[in-house]
This record gives C-alpha cells, sequence and structure tokens, in this order.
C-alpha cells in the first residue's frame, strides 16, 4: 500500500479548520493526522505524530505562529504552508522563518477566499515530492537566520557604493538570472547571505510568490544581503551591486538600455503558464546578455525554466541548479537537469557558496 501525506492543520478558527482538513481530506493519498488551535498545542501534537506537512496560521493565541515556525524548526523541521491573511510583512517574515510555500486568504474565515484550488495542488506537488522517496523538508534551517528584531543590514564594501552610483548598466560583467518556487524564499536568503562582493554583476529573480508578499521580502533580503535588493519597478535599469525581484502577478523580460540592460514589468501573456515566469525572464537574458547569464534554478513544483535553460546554454551562458538533495520540491530543478543543458547540480549550500566565486 502507498504510504499517504500525513498533514496536521493548525488555525484559532474551528470553521478553518474544518474546511482545510476536508480539502485536504478529499486529496488522493493524503491523510489529515492532527488540528491544532494555537501553537502550543500544534508543538505538542507534532511531537508525538510527526507529520509531513503542517498547514499553518500565524495569527493565533496563546502562541502565534512565528513562535511557533521558529521553535519547530530548531526541534523537528517539518515542511510548513502558511495559509494567512495577516499581510505581507507576516508572511514575509514566516517564509523567512522557513516555511516552504504561503496561501493568502481573501478573508479571516478561508470559506469564500478562494483558496481551496491552490491549497490542493501545492500539497499534491509535495505528495509526488514523498512519493519519491524525498523528505519536505532536508536539513534544518541555518542558524544565522535573524528573526525580524535581529536584522540588520550588513555593512556594504566601499566598492559596492560606487558601483551604485555607475550609469545604469554600464559594466556588467555577469547577468544572474535565478528562477524559484516552493521554498525559494529561504534559498534565496541562504544565496544572498553567502555573497560577499558583487561590483559588476546583477541579479534578476522570479519568485513564485502573491502579488502581496514581493516588495516586503525583497526588502527583507536587502537587510539580509551586501547587494542592493528591491522589487522591480515598471522600468528598471540594471545596476551593477543590484538585485531586484518580480513583482508577484508580473512578468520580467530583459531589454537593452543605453550600453547596458533594463528589466521590463510586464503583464502575463497567455503562453506563460507560471507567473513570474522564469521561462521569460531566461529567454529574454539569453537573447541580449548571451554568455554574460548565468542561469540558476532553485527548489519548486512544475517544470519553469526548463525552455530557459535551453535558451541561456544556446548562446554560451551558463546554468546551476540544486540538486535534490537539498530542494523542497524538485521539479524545476530536475526539469532543468532533464535537459541536458545544466552544468552544476549542487545542494543549496555548496550551490550558494559556488555562485558567490563566480560573482564579482
Amino acid at each position: 500500500m502507498t504510504s499517504k501525506l500525513r498533514v496536521m492543520v493548525v488555525d484559532d478558527s474551528a470553521l478553518n479548520r474544518r474546511t482545510i482538513g476536508d480539502v485536504l481530506g478529499a486529496l488522493d493519498g493524503v491523510e489529515v493526522v492532527g488540528k491544532a488551535a494555537d501553537g502550543d498545542e500544534a508543538l505538542r501534537l507534532a511531537a508525538s505524530l510527526a507529520p509531513d506537512l503542517i498547514t499553518l496560521d500565524l495569527e493565533m493565541p496563546r502562541m502565534d505562529g512565528f513562535t511557533f515556525l521558529r521553535l519547530l524548526m530548531a526541534r523537528q523541521p517539518t515542511a510548513v504552508i502558511v495559509i494567512s491573511g495577516s499581510g505581507r510583512e507576516s508572511v514575509g517574515r514566516a517564509m523567512e522563518l522557513g516555511a516552504v510555500d504561503c496561501v493568502a486568504k481573501g478573508q479571516r474565515e478561508t470559506t469564500g477566499g478562494g483558496i481551496e484550488l491552490e491549497l490542493a495542488e501545492k500539497v499534491a506537488a509535495l505528495r509526488q515530492q514523498s512519493l519519491a522517496g524525498k523528505a519536505l523538508l532536508k536539513r534544518p534551517l541555518p542558524q544565522r537566520f535573524p528573526t525580524r528584531a535581529a536584522v540588520t543590514a550588513p555593512e556594504r564594501p566601499a566598492q559596492l557604493e560606487k558601483a551604485d552610483r555607475e550609469k545604469e548598466g554600464a559594466g556588467l560583467t555577469r547577468l544572474v538570472v535565478i528562477g524559484a518556487s516552493t521554498g525559494g524564499p529561504s534559498a534565496l536568503v541562504e544565496v544572498f547571505s553567502q555573497i560577499k562582493t558583487c561590483t559588476s554583476t546583477a541579479i534578476v529573480v522570479a519568485q513564485h510568490m502573491p502579488e502581496r508578499f514581493t516588495r516586503t521580502f525583497a526588502e527583507r533580503l536587502n537587510r539580509l544581503s551586501v547587494l542592493r535588493v528591491s522589487e522591480a519597478r515598471e522600468f528598471e535599469p540594471l545596476h551593477p551591486g543590484r538585485a531586484i525581484l518580480c513583482p508577484g502577478g508580473k512578468c520580467l523580460e530583459i531589454t537593452g538600455f543605453g550600453h547596458g540592460y533594463a528589466a521590463l514589468v510586464v503583464d502575463p501573456a497567455p503562453s506563460d503558464r507560471f507567473i513570474p515566469s522564469a521561462d521569460r525572464l531566461f529567454k529574454s537574458a539569453a537573447e541580449l546578455a548571451r554568455d554574460k547569464v548565468i542561469g540558476v534554478v532553485l527548489t519548486g513544483m512544475g517544470d519553469d525554466g526548463a525552455r530557459g535553460v535551453v535558451a541561456i546554454k544556446a548562446r554560451g551562458g551558463m546554468v546551476v541548479a540544486e540538486s535534490a538533495e537539498t530542494a523542497v520540491i524538485y521539479g524545476m530543478p530536475g526539469a532543468a537537469v532533464r535537459t541536458g543543458e545544466v552544468d552544476r547540480t549542487l545542494p543549496l549550500p555548496a550551490l550558494a557558496a559556488y555562485l558567490s566565486e563566480l560573482i564579482v
């Protein structure tokens, strides 16, 4: 008999617990093994039930979702999907603390919020990962991840300050484009925290994330990195020593701008199967920057980025993908590897260190 994905539901609303439990219980190969009304009860249940996946509300009495996440990840790292209407800052904190994905509530109660299909798709993808015999969370999160109160901007080298003032796009020797989905936020924190200097490289990220959350996540990355990180504006010139994230609900394309490059924020096209589209970002970067491009495919469900990887390699660029060893979901990197066009496949810590050596 095929083992089931064992899920625990954590929410202070009895209606939400019932609704989420019903949605998950109706999925093939998923078993709801427990429900909790606050973080304190959830910690006790998690210790005894050892679920494969937890759905988590953030605003709860007694012990809120943030405290629960910190303690859970320290004691028994477990895959967590946040289901919350708390706002983008709160969800950003949760993703940084180790949640692998998020579903935004339209209202305080899930009923009528339109989350059922999205939640079912995300859980089904995690179920496929478990069927492949891979744990949903591979290792404890690095202890250096600071809490919000402890986050301060690292000192930026003088070379970065100088590069930041130079003409837009001029002098770029590398253009790094990154695609990620489920598990991507914590993976991006790992990558960005490893970078020590970046005077002639720009980084552009397509992270699958709801539109309310990308700006706050970019701000948090900015506080954790020597890079200047921001959500992309409508027309964003690419600077050395800068990183931009595609706004949720939009796509990015790289275009020429003077002697350098800029990123255009564009509406999704009917052909874009994932939003933001890593394929669209990768293909446009390859067409323009050619052998200057380094494509990076991190954890995520689906195959977004695979077509873009082929385009990057066809124009002389380089491609690195996260290995199954650490990817929360091996869908995106696995699809990239199957193209035969990936130069290096590395577990996340090694990938972050390798990328930091390539970036100048």
